[in-house]
């Protein structure tokens, strides 16, 4: 009996997702295994065009996959192989305000899901939930492989960790996508290239990069001479570069939250961030484009589309395999440092390179990372350590000291007011700072 003739068992929460559902149903189809594909959303309507996506897709390629759907995930977690979290709550409109009301004090965000006064603001709407989920596989289906999508991921994970005895990791495929980045940039197939990474997530630093056992790094200078136009599209990233001597993953977009003061309101290059430069608006617009084509399609108004785009999801099967077949395989994985980085905190949640198989995630080990990327590291840890610690307590004066900690907020009455006007238009998602 081969590994995928096993049938398993996926509990997806999170399910009404515009950006990841339909993408691993399909690559659940191309495995070719027998699934029961499980799926979970709070919002009755989310749940049922991700349920009815999903049987289509399935029965259009005559795939072994059953579906299962509740909008309580305890109904569902019983005998999982595999949880999958990748929830966002309060969704997209939640999302915005994470990211306008900070515009509001002069503080431009391309992304805020991950770091910067909008990633904290989304953190004390994901960690209380998240938790929950946790406990409950820990309760219900302690043997499970318990995953996390959701952003902030590094906080969501230590959080996790800190609060309940669920073994969390954390999956995101920026490291590959600027892997296969660095492979064309030097124009080499990105199967022959060796990389490894380490740091935080969205600010992971690619240390070594190797082609046909040589250092790859003499040939990626050489290729930024030639290549001006493509430098110039990621600014930042190349600066970075060339101060630190290792390449930071996941260029400009994510990149630039982490470094106050190298942009401001017209600091790069002159245009304003997530406003004409990386434009958040355009961001959410197309997740809403992308979640009405999913109910479209649901609901037979549209032809099913034969492809998804590339995204999160696409590693996710080739992972679960590379455990359950015992194949020795490398990929970026959040976990807890428990001595890979051994100049960082010890239980921060780094993202590394790591060896996945039957035994389970064996991140490389790193050592001293050089001084320079350490203290950045450090800095950002420390934010990250003070939100959760916010999020898990509804602590006020914690989330004031991370605003303040985090670079873009200058003075104690600009981070009162800021997490003032955060917690006032977040407030029903925050039950632990509003009582």
């Amino acid at each position: 009996m081969t590994t995928t003739s096993i049938r398993k068992n996926l509990v997806l929460i999170g399910a009404g997702s515009a950006m990841f559902t339909r993408g691993l149903v399909q690559h659940l189809i191309a495995d070719g295994g027998e699934w029961e594909l499980c799926l979970v959303d709070i919002n009755a309507e989310h749940l049922d065009i991700a349920t009815r996506l999903s049987q289509r897709l399935i029965e259009m390629n005559e795939a072994p996959i059953t579906v299962r759907a509740a909008e309580d995930r305890q109904e569902l977690l019983a005998g999982a192989d595999a949880v999958v979290a990748c929830i966002g709550v309060g969704g997209r409109r939640a999302w915005e305000q994470d990211v306008f009301i900070p515009r509001q004090f002069g503080i431009a965000q391309p992304v805020g899901d991950t770091y910067m006064p909008g990633g904290i603001s989304r953190a004390l709407r994901m960690v209380p939930p998240m938790v929950e989920i946790a406990n409950d596989v820990a309760k219900l289906c302690p043997q499970a492989i318990f995953i996390n999508y959701s952003n902030p991921m590094s906080i969501i994970c230590r959080a996790i960790r800190q609060a309940t005895p669920a073994p969390v990791v954390g999956l995101c495929i920026g490291v590959k996508e600027v892997h296969d980045y660095l492979a064309r940039f030097i124009e080499v197939p990105a199967e022959a290239l060796w990389s490894a990474a380490i740091g935080v997530n969205h600010l992971t630093w690619i240390t070594e990069l190797r082609y046909q056992g040589q250092d790859a790094w003499p040939l990626v200078r050489q290729k930024m001479a030639e290549k001006p136009e493509v430098v110039a599209k990621n600014p930042v990233s190349w600066d970075l570069f060339q101060v630190f001597d290792a390449f930071p993953a996941v260029l400009d977009r994510h990149v630039v939250e982490f470094f106050p003061g190298w942009h401001g309101q017209q600091g790069y290059h002159g245009r304003t961030l997530g406003v004409d430069a990386i434009s958040f608006e355009a961001v959410i617009e197309w997740g809403d484009k992308i979640f009405e084509r999913m109910a479209n399609e649901a609901y037979g108004f549209v032809p099913l589309a034969k492809e998804s785009e590339a995204g999160e999801h696409s590693q996710l099967v080739e992972i679960l395999r590379a455990v359950w077949s015992d194949a020795n395989r490398f990929y970026s994985i959040n976990l807890p440092n428990t001595g890979q980085a051994s100049n960082l905190p010890l239980g921060a949640v780094l993202e590394g390179t790591t060896l996945v198989n039957a035994s389970g995630f064996h991140p490389l080990n790193f050592g001293a990372l050089p001084p320079g990327i350490t203290a950045i590291l450090q800095r950002v840890i420390g934010v990250q350590e003070l939100t959760a610690a916010a999020a898990l307590n509804g602590d006020y004066h914690l989330l004031v000291q991370a605003l303040l900690a985090e670079g873009h907020v200058f003075t104690r009455q600009q981070a009162e007011a800021l997490a003032d006007a955060l917690l006032t238009a977040q407030q029903q998602w925050l039950p632990r700072f509003h009582h």
